[in-house]
């Protein structure tokens, strides 16, 4: 693909407000313009689409795996590159591979393939998600309960060390079980701490806030509810306008009602914002897997371990984006939000990701009017067509 392109023939959303009889301009991986049909220049390639939508990519802070792939199974690059690849048929430009819990040789072996990612630069890659094992025990979900531990000064520090190394490092701890005093170190080297699977009070929460935590895992699923006298986590992240949180919109995780509740209530300027969970199923046609050794069941719509207890989803971005605006309400444009601007600000890189604007990441993904992912551009080089 040349180096400078427009394209035409569709409605353009970019991150704001929506363009019509607009071309959008790409030169150089980047977002030149968007400028009206008629100004751009007959010496600019026209790529021209037949109807649609243009919109930003999304972004996904919390996926597990894809295309058969699961991150725990084989961290290296290989697995990387695989569930970035299978995200993009879905409109996943940008994403967080996420690891479980695990082993510490397992957890290390994650941050080295993620090290390898970033200096390869593996197209959809921008960081690691490491999603325990610093969790609370009562609150485990999915998570292998044997796996679970305590952080050690050596996990702070293999924490803070990998973090110079990666683009994103965002990792989700309980904290009722890793004090305020390393939840500071890790943000001040540059971590984005997320409260996640922890039966913490409100007090705790809110603690943990103060010392430099900014997200909240999967709001609702595996926290602490809100209550009429024990706001919880779930209380914290509604009241505290410093705490973004990961949604799972599949209908399963959440409760239509307590997502509309949530976001009518939420404090801002941090945002919900989608996440999909996702696990090795997406892109495939795969019925069951293992995590840690136990089997997990892909029916209807649902990945559960044999007790029935949720594990991961089987959902993908477009899906989610979906969800919100026909099943919610939303208006398409804040559902489209929800996927792009608002997880690129809850990790701080919605300075190059989230719009269509000059000087932006030409991440681009050409919708039908049916919302299905017709096309997608990562860095303005296309990485799917339908």
């Amino acid at each position: 693909m040349s180096t400078i392109y427009a394209l035409t023939g569709s409605e353009i959303f970019d991150g704001e407000i929506w363009h019509r009889d607009s071309a959008l301009v790409v030169e150089g991986g980047v977002i030149k313009s968007i400028t009206a049909r008629s100004d751009v220049s007959n010496d600019i390639r026209h790529v021209e689409l037949n109807g649609g939508k243009l919109v930003p990519g999304f972004i996904d802070v919390q996926v597990n795996g894809g295309g058969g792939v699961l991150l725990n199974d084989g961290p290296n690059v290989d697995a990387i590159r695989t569930i970035c690849d299978a995200h993009f048929a879905f409109g996943t430009t940008a994403l967080l591979p996420t690891l479980i819990t695990d082993t510490p040789e397992i957890t290390a072996a994650a941050i080295a393939a993620g090290k390898a990612a970033a200096q390869e630069k593996v197209a959809g890659f921008i960081g690691l998600h490491l999603e325990g094992p610093h969790l609370s025990l009562t609150h485990k979900g999915t998570h292998d309960p044997k796996l679970i531990r305590p952080m050690g000064d050596a996990d702070l520090l293999a924490i803070i060390e990998a973090v110079q190394h990666l683009p994103v490092l965002l990792t989700t701890v309980a904290p009722e079980t890793v004090p305020a005093d390393k939840i500071r170190a890790m943000v001040d080297a540059g971590v984005i701490v997320s409260l996640g699977h922890s039966g913490a009070s409100y007090e705790i929460a809110m603690a943990a806030k103060d010392a430099g935590a900014t997200m909240a895992t999967h709001l609702f699923n595996a926290m602490s509810q809100l209550g009429h006298r024990s706001p919880g986590v779930v209380g914290a992240v509604l009241e505290s306008g410093d705490l973004s949180a990961g949604l799972i919109a599949d209908g399963f995780h959440v409760d239509k009602a307590s997502m509309r509740i949530a976001l009518r209530a939420k404090k801002g300027p941090a945002k919900i914002f989608l996440v999909t969970d996702a696990m090795s199923t997406i892109g495939t046609d795969i019925t069951s897997f293992t995590l840690n050794g136990r089997t997990i069941t892909r029916a209807g719509g649902r990945l559960t371990l044999d007790d029935g207890t949720l594990a991961g989803a089987d959902l993908d971005m477009i899906s989610a984006v979906r969800f919100v605006h026909r099943e919610l309400g939303l208006p398409l444009d804040e559902a489209l939000r929800m996927a792009s601007l608002y997880p690129a600000e809850s990790i701080r890189i919605d300075h190059h990701y989230g719009r269509l604007a000059p000087g932006y990441s030409a991440n681009i993904v050409h919708l039908d009017d049916e919302l299905e992912v017709d096309h997608v551009w990562i860095g303005g080089d296309s990485h799917y067509v339908r």
